[in-house]
């Protein structure tokens, strides 16, 4: 049993005296007071809580330190780093979070390794980077040169076999009757021209052979002393008959045959007008038909019609005539050739596309109605990417075409034998009687060109590790090629692997790229060359007189309308272009000119060429060029008859440099800006008729102001257009434009 204590003894009195003794130090005191005090929570969480506010109030400090600079890492030495070609080396995040650092870490937004790249601004000219030969392999670029060669391009295009619609026949009674017989009683059987098709019952047609065969008659019993008036009556009653059984069906064979048997018949026979195949029964025997109603439709299928749909822009390089090759869907691995036979002259609203019917011969009968076909038209191209204008074909030199059915050729002239329209030779329609040696377009591969709206970029290496933006023109895609309108020269080389990485640094050292060319800067010029007006040789003037002459001063009139147009902010029309191209192109083969001065005139033919197929923005740019020959013409070569000056023009904030044009009278326009800063530039010299040769030589940039117009009455509206450009002027020489 356990023992009971006495109720008056304290509760501690038999504990033995360690158990009574208090805790020596307080933390044992804290460890025995009970859980549910306050002292002893505090007492448990206060001393952690302390240390973490303490580190956390730490680490807040070194990076406060750290964003104002106090402190740095200890890699760092207090200066950028220097890469070992003396470059100054950036860091810029993969992600292109942040702009780029000048010290090593991690971005602040992505947490990615900041990269190293040199990107020194001794290295960089606003239009090119230069990458390292070790960041070159890492990055895989590889270059391709720029290749001028004769190239052809293959149009292909997806069409269906039809009819041929000029070989397609129904054949319908002339008279009311009855069906007898059908001998072509199916559809698909292949007749020949003359065969028997049907038998028809008609009592209006024997009604009709009676009244032949008694005019006959009668004409036969007709004696000699009989008058000759009443011959006459009854030649033209046995005519009349002879011409009534015609109409209503019977064939020559058939009414000769009457007259010689002498016996009427209400049977009549229906023959095939044409050789080919059945392709519809629409009726059986016993039926009663009306006149005109349909018995059968025969199609002639040893010519058949190949449909295709090209997209418009390929539908413009096909002409009338030209050799087509077909691949059938049921026969693979077999070439079938025919000719363009027609192109529609709309395109369709619905697929956007131009109709081209091809003729295809199909003497064996190979082909089939309804078949697809995969048919591809070869196309020469010229430097601008287009279709030749002359196309050589042995088949079709010197020979003559029928203007509706190209498979007819002839060797000379005479008539078509399907449609009897006069031929005409194929030179007519752009086949060359001689070959033609095909010109040379610049192409480069697909992947080398960076694309991105209306901008198209390719990255020229123009001296070893230095690529340079090149914006571009292009022209039609040739499998995996590009043609290149403008922009490239052949021999150089573009960078066709690791351009985006390329484009991406352009982009980091604030550069033009392919999401902003519009950047592009001059390029600089060489060491002691400052930019500025073109500079003309100091060479004597010659004179040139004659037919040239005059052609010589209407070149220079001509290219004049094209600068007022582009200052008016107008597209270029196509009178103007051409006014210019072909001046140009006769001027370039007279043997009246020097060969310096043809070689300009035919650089100006060829820029001039295509100026009106193009934006106000691409034609300013192709008027660099046309001006710079014009210029330096100008200063060459005038007519006999030349009288005026021509003032030399040039404007500094023009994009790629080379601002320089020529005007035959102030105010200056400006050409390459128009309205935006029409009044921007400076007189960089005076070209006077007479030239260098009586002591005139072009005037130093001042001399001349095109506030300062040539001693001459001016026009209150003159006068007025003059005070108008100063204010702009001022600005361009303190650098400052209107934007």
């Amino acid at each position: 049993m356990t023992p009971t204590k006495p109720p008056n003894q304290p509760a501690n009195a038999e504990q033995p005296r360690a158990e009574r003794e208090p805790p020596e130090n307080a933390a044992d005191q804290a460890a025995v007071r009970p859980p549910g005090s306050r002292r002893y929570w505090i007492k448990l969480f206060l001393p952690p809580a302390l240390l973490l506010a303490v580190g956390g109030l730490l680490i807040f400090k070194l990076g406060v330190a750290q964003r104002m600079g106090w402190i740095t890492s200890g890699e760092s030495s207090g200066a950028a780093a220097v890469a070992p070609d003396g470059s100054k080396v950036r860091y810029i995040c993969p992600m292109m979070c942040t702009p780029p650092q000048d010290e090593p870490g991690r971005c602040p937004v992505c947490g990615m390794e900041l990269v190293p790249t040199a990107t020194g601004d001794e290295t960089s000219d606003g239009r090119s980077i230069v990458v390292a030969a070790a960041a070159r392999r890492i990055a895989n670029i590889s270059t391709f040169a720029v290749q001028a060669v004769p190239q052809t391009r293959q149009l292909g295009a997806i069409g269906q076999l039809r009819y041929d619609e000029g070989a397609l026949a129904t054949i319908s009674p002339y008279v009311d009757g009855r069906i007898e017989r059908l001998y072509a009683d199916y559809t698909g059987v292949v007749v020949r021209q003359g065969d028997q098709l049907a038998l028809v019952y008609s009592p209006e047609l024997y009604s009709a052979q009676v009244e032949l065969i008694q005019t006959k008659r009668l004409l036969n019993d007709t004696q000699a002393s009989t008058l000759a008036r009443i011959q006459e009556s009854q030649e033209r009653l046995y005519q009349g008959s002879r011409r009534k059984l015609i109409e209503l069906g019977m064939t020559e064979t058939q009414v000769a045959h009457l007259e010689e048997a002498g016996e009427a018949s209400s049977r009549l026979q229906l023959v095939s007008p044409i050789s080919g195949t059945v392709i519809e029964r629409l009726a059986v025997e016993g039926q009663y038909l009306k006149t005109g109603e349909p018995i059968y439709r025969i199609a002639d299928l040893s010519k058949v019609w190949l449909m295709l749909e090209l997209f418009p822009e390929d539908a413009t390089a096909v002409r009338y005539g030209q050799r087509v090759e077909a691949e059938l869907q049921s026969l693979p691995g077999q070439r079938f050739v025919g000719r363009v036979a027609f192109i529609d002259p709309f395109v369709n609203s619905k697929t956007r596309t131009v109709g081209v019917r091809v003729v295809l011969s199909n003497e064996a009968g190979r082909l089939r109605i309804g078949d697809y076909a995969r048919a591809t038209v070869a196309v020469q191209l010229t430097r601008s990417g287009e279709a030749a204008a002359d196309v050589y074909d042995p088949e079709l030199a010197g020979k003559w075409i029928s203007p509706r059915h190209p498979q007819v050729i002839e060797d000379g002239p005479g008539a078509c034998r399907v449609c009897g329209v006069p031929l005409v030779p194929a030179s007519q329609f752009g086949f060359a009687e001689e070959p033609v040696e095909p010109s040379n377009v610049l192409v480069v591969p697909r992947n080398a060109v960076l694309m991105a709206g209306e901008n198209s970029v390719v990255y020229v290496e123009v001296e070893a590790g230095r690529f340079e933006i090149r914006p571009v023109v292009l022209g039609p895609s040739i499998g995996d090629r590009i043609v290149i309108v403008r922009g490239v020269e052949p021999g150089e080389q573009v960078a066709v692997s690791g351009n985006f990485l390329i484009d991406s640094q352009m982009q980091l050292a604030g550069n033009p790229s392919l999401i902003d060319p519009t950047r592009l800067q001059a390029k600089p010029q060489k060491p002691g060359k400052p930019d500025g007006p073109l500079e003309l040789e100091q060479a004597e003037l010659e004179r040139i007189s004659g037919q040239a002459g005059t052609e010589l001063e209407r070149l220079y009139e001509a290219y004049f309308a094209v600068s007022a147009t582009l200052a008016d902010d107008r597209a270029v029309p196509r009178e103007q272009s051409q006014s210019l191209y072909e001046l140009a192109a006769r001027l370039a083969a007279s043997e009246s000119l020097s060969p310096p001065a043809r070689s300009r005139i035919a650089s100006i033919a060829e820029h001039s060429q295509q100026l009106h197929s193009l934006t106000i923005d691409e034609a300013r740019l192709a008027f660099k060029p046309i001006s710079k020959s014009i210029l330096q013409l100008a200063a060459q070569v005038r007519g006999a008859g030349a009288e005026a000056s021509f003032i030399h023009f040039y404007c500094s904030m023009v994009p790629g440099g080379e601002g320089d044009w020529l005007q035959p009278s102030p105010p200056l326009a400006n050409p390459y800006w128009g309205s935006k800063m029409l009044r921007c530039g400076i007189a960089a010299g005076e070209l006077p008729p007479s030239g260098a040769a009586d002591g005139e030589r072009p005037v130093p940039a001042g001399e001349f102001s095109p506030e300062e117009p040539p001693s001459r009455a001016e026009t209150p509206t003159e006068a007025a257009s003059r005070q108008e450009p100063a204010a702009e002027t001022k600005q361009h020489e303190t650098g400052k434009h209107p934007r």
